[in-house]
């Protein structure tokens, strides 16, 4: 399990070739980050929890290792059953496997606040990726950023969809570069 979960490395994201990038992030850099986002997401709105938001966000794709990366075009035509990829996939770990399907499936529950977190902290890292992919050329990728700023159900998730329309991938780092004198 621990092998195949290092698919995710190499699984690279499908949705972002349909506007001509040859080597998208793959799903395990969005995973993680995805994860990371989710922890700050869950903090900013008072979960109480903000560790199983980010766990659930961790193994929310393991999935992906058996069905592949299906993008939204791609869903319209093909029919995975990812749950049974999950289970089959865990099956041998017992208890273990009983927890991480457990965690997998709330994430897939956009009705609990669990849910809502992660498929918000899920469409903001994809917006993160498309915001450096704009930047960088692919101005098609703008889409992801105006669907996903539609969807998003929390308060924070919104604020943070702003701040990310009304940034530069590239402020983080100005003014950190020091020169030294010669």
């Amino acid at each position: 399990f621990l092998f195949e979960l290092g698919q995710l490395r190499l699984l690279k994201n499908s949705g972002f070739r349909l506007i001509g990038i040859n080597n998208p992030h793959s799903v395990g850099d969005h995973s993680l980050r995805a994860a990371q986002i989710g922890y700050i997401l869950a903090k900013m709105e008072k979960y109480p929890n903000p560790m199983e938001i980010c766990s659930m966000l961790v193994f929310h794709e393991i999935g992906e290792c058996r069905i592949g990366d299906i993008n939204k075009v791609e869903n319209r035509y093909l029919t995975a059953n990812e749950e049974e990829a999950v289970k089959q996939q865990i099956e041998a770990l017992r208890e273990i496997g009983k927890d991480l399907f457990e965690l997998w499936k709330r994430a897939e529950d956009r009705n609990s606040t669990a849910g809502m977190l992660v498929k918000d902290a899920d469409m903001l890292e994809h917006s993160l990726s498309a915001k450096e992919y704009t930047e960088r050329g692919y101005p098609a990728a703008q889409n992801w950023i105006d669907n996903s700023a539609k969807a998003l159900k929390t308060t924070s998730g919104k604020k943070l969809m702003e701040t990310l329309q009304q940034s530069s991938s590239n402020e983080w780092w100005q003014g950190l570069k020091k020169f030294n004198k010669y």
